[in-house]
């Protein structure tokens, strides 16, 4: 697919069976590695405490059967599967998505460059079912939501913190996963041995995992899914045969009043061992975050007819085992290999390292593209992003975010040495995203789908009731581990916090400090200045007025380019932009001035294109905004910015190439006649070029015809062109003003501006072609 365009996925995702089972094939490599691999880990954390143990009764383990079978039934199946899906963002899922949604619906977005043409993109769907009655409860908590700036800010902080404790998951699962699969080998080793093997090992895997990441999936992901089928088959198969072998009757305990037998002999101590049980459900918000890349209807078929089932066997088998076996203390101790017959224990052992490999693999993409979600909305410092592929949207490699989680998961996995606290520490940040989407799906049943509040209230008391109660046997265990996911994410809601305080104070700034459209063409037609031989690209991220730093610029260079464009790339709250949505383009003043705004609008899971493609893209796009009249075209799509600009709708000319003005370079001695002969196109040249440049030649289609002045303002666009491009680029350096509190001086003067010379210094996608240049004009912003 083009990587362009994130929709020409989801228009693939036809109603066809075979479609659909086909990408229902591939979501279980995807989707469901951690989730699979949760019963290697599951009754050894929750009988590796000291709070409840396997008596010969089996009231113990038949109790944990039953919470698992419900958990699991409750949350990934009852919630995910049939509702959060359906709180879908044109096809996307996540904490974002949902806070996405959100933002448009009650206008809380934190993005501050926001325009009333924004609410017109295809993808922006609100009010799909009618808007709210002014006298219901929906319509009152829209309203204080877009009033109080705290509400806004609390429901910023929210998302952050699924945000965190998902990048969290990112460092803790691949530690737990790898080592529970390498802990099969101590059934072949000595107990004073272990240490010494298993966590080795693991870290060796680890180390290969975080490294092989720049390669990306897209060369052996074709054996992902292949390898979590064969491994839910192998633990369905080894749970049967348990439950055939052992105890067929080990069903009944799935009733629930072995919980409550359990809950009433093991009290308190059966509480804190929730925190080992919930494990059984990791993984499952990855059905929702992973959505975009796959249907609804796929990831429900693939979790109900397999993987439902496959766990439910693998946990009934467990503990048809271990109701027939009552380990000693010189026995190995509860766990999943120990139910696994002796001549399978090898081939097991492996097919666990891959499957935990693929999980590991998972959700380390996730955290990947979960970051460059928060870069795009503003709520995290940039990094360079690195699409691993050119053919399957989404697949992404973030190089320092690879390595600091390569460093921290050693650091848990040498640190705790043992699934035990790994387990505290991952169950604790599954159960808090999950909370989270609770909170805010029960928000987007009241706002975006207009349901009753009473709807809303019994989702977050029913699933909320239930999470709070994992979530509080999690944090019992804060020193024996949980306080891990909560330093990582308290560090990185810091740092998403600060950048997202910093960067609303710059454009608060660049806004307070922009210049009006009648003072610049007050000077004139020639601007009082020299106009130079080439196009040159003002950076910025105001969507009306002249920033700050054209004024700097002129002030110490009085002259700039004959033709001048005020670029400004931003995101919208929608996870796609369609191409022929892409571009907005406006003139400044009247056409004499050659003087353009163009607005680049971009979702917050778009892949930009390459730089030159991007400044072709550009071109053409003012070229067609001329050769189509559409600033005063009445049956195009315009809107008024505040400074009273037309701002005309223009897609990109590779999605057009049959409609929309084409540009081509060739070299000077080369015949061009022969180039274009098509009998519904003609081409434009421009001057002959007064230096040894790449000549421009635009083609553009018959129909409609092109007035005068369009013609001569095509072929000054051309001269322009070829004598190069100039990109203007801002520098600033920000700083309290004197007065400001602690806290701002801090948060300012050292946290953001540390982050601000630590990350990438551009954050538009574009950069140097073989005729552009960079010129930098630095500004201090004192906020």
């Amino acid at each position: 697919m083009d990587l362009e365009s994130g929709v020409s996925e989801k228009d693939a995702k036809k109603d066809s069976w075979k479609t659909i089972l086909m990408m229902a094939y591939q979501s279980l490599g995807v989707v469901y590695g951690e989730l699979g691999t949760s019963p290697l880990y599951v009754y050894k954390n929750t009988f590796a405490e000291e709070d409840i143990n396997h008596t010969k009764s089996n009231d113990e383990i038949y109790g944990v059967l039953s919470f698992v079978f419900w958990t699991l039934t409750i949350v990934p199946l009852l919630k995910y599967i049939f509702i959060v899906l359906k709180a879908d963002d044109n096809g996307e899922g996540g904490t974002f998505a949902l806070y996405s949604l959100l933002c448009r619906h009650a206008r809380v977005s934190s993005l501050p460059n926001t325009q009333l043409a924004d609410s017109e993109l295809t993808e922006y769907k609100m009010n799909v079912l009618g808007p709210p009655s002014q006298q219901s409860f929906g319509f009152k908590l829209k309203s204080a939501l877009e009033k109080r700036r705290v509400l806004q800010k609390f429901l910023l902080v929210l998302a952050l913190i699924g945000t965190c404790m998902v990048i969290g998951d990112g460092i803790l699962t691949p530690a737990i996963s790898v080592l529970s699969a390498v802990s099969g080998l101590e059934h072949t080793m000595d107990k004073e041995h272990h240490q010494y093997i298993v966590i080795p090992i693991a870290c060796i895997v680890l180390i290969c995992l975080f490294a092989l990441q720049h390669y990306g999936t897209h060369r052996i992901g074709f054996l992902f899914a292949p390898i979590v089928i064969v491994w839910l088959l192998c633990i369905s198969a080894i749970g049967l045969y348990n439950i055939i072998h052992w105890n067929p009757r080990v069903y009944r305990a799935i009733s629930p009043r072995y919980m409550f037998q359990f809950l009433k002999k093991t009290q308190k101590g059966g509480w804190m061992s929730l925190g080992g049980i919930m494990l059984c459900i990791t993984g499952s918000e990855a059905m929702f975050a992973d959505l975009g890349h796959f249907s609804q209807l796929s990831i429900k078929i693939a979790f109900t007819f397999m993987v439902y089932p496959s766990l439910l066997l693998a946990y009934m088998g467990q503990a048809a085992y271990l109701s027939q076996h009552h380990p000693s203390p010189n026995e190995h101790p509860i766990g999943f290999y120990v139910s696994v017959p002796d001549i399978l224990k090898w081939p097991v052992l492996i097919i666990a390292v891959l499957a935990a490999v693929v999980g590991s693999q998972a959700i380390i993409t996730g955290t990947f593209s979960i970051i460059k979600q928060c870069s795009a909305l503003g709520c995290f410092p940039r990094v360079k992003i690195i699409h691993t592929s050119s053919k399957v949207h989404g697949q992404i490699y973030i190089p320092e975010v690879n390595w600091i989680l390569m460093l921290l998961c050693l650091a848990v996995t040498l640190g705790f040495r043992d699934t035990k606290r790994l387990g505290h520490a991952s169950g604790l940040a599954v159960i808090t995203v999950m909370l989270v989407t609770t909170c805010l799906m029960s928000l987007v049943i009241v706002l975006c789908w207009h349901r009753s509040v009473f709807l809303a209230i019994g989702f977050i008391f029913f699933f909320g009731t239930i999470e709070s109660l994992y979530f509080s046997a999690s944090l019992i265990k804060f020193l024996e581990g949980a306080w891990v996911p909560i330093a990582i994410s308290f560090v990185f809601l810091i740092v998403m916090y600060v950048w997202h305080y910093g960067t609303l104070k710059k454009f608060e700034f660049d806004i307070q400090n922009k210049v009006t459209i009648n003072w610049l063409l007050s000077l004139g037609r020639s601007l009082g200045i020299v106009r130079v031989r080439g196009i040159g690209v003002i950076q910025t991220e105001l969507v009306s007025g002249i920033p700050g730093i054209f004024t700097h610029f002129v002030t110490n260079i009085p002259a700039f380019h004959q033709v001048l464009v005020f670029l400004c790339i931003k995101y919208v709250p929608v996870p796609h932009v369609r191409p022929e949505e892409r571009f907005l383009i406006g003139r400044i003043g009247t056409s004499e001035y050659r003087l353009y705004r163009c607005i680049v609008r971009y979702g917050y899971r778009d892949v930009h294109k390459d730089d030159v493609e991007f400044e072709n893209d550009l071109i053409c796009s003012i070229a067609e905004f001329i050769r189509s009249g559409t600033a005063e075209s009445g049956d195009s799509k315009q809107d008024f910015d505040k400074d009273g600009e037309k701002m005309s709708v223009v897609g990109t000319s590779s999605t057009h190439e049959d409609r929309m003005i084409q540009m081509a370079e060739t070299d000077n001695d080369e015949d061009s006649e022969e180039l274009y002969r098509a009998s519904d196109t003609r081409e434009i040249r421009s001057p002959a070029p007064i230096q040894l440049r790449k000549r421009v030649r635009f083609i553009v289609p018959e129909s409609p015809k092109i007035n005068t002045d369009a013609m001569e303002e095509l072929r000054e666009l051309m001269e322009a062109r070829e004598g190069g491009v100039a990109y203007i680029v801002g520098r600033s350096h920000m700083k309290a003003k004197q007065g400001s509190s602690t806290l701002k001086r801090v948060s300012i003067n050292f946290i953001y501006e540390f982050l601000r010379k630590n990350s990438r210094e551009a954050d538009f996608p574009v950069g140097l072609s073989h005729s552009s240049s960079t010129l930098e004009v630095g500004m201090m912003y004192l906020v």
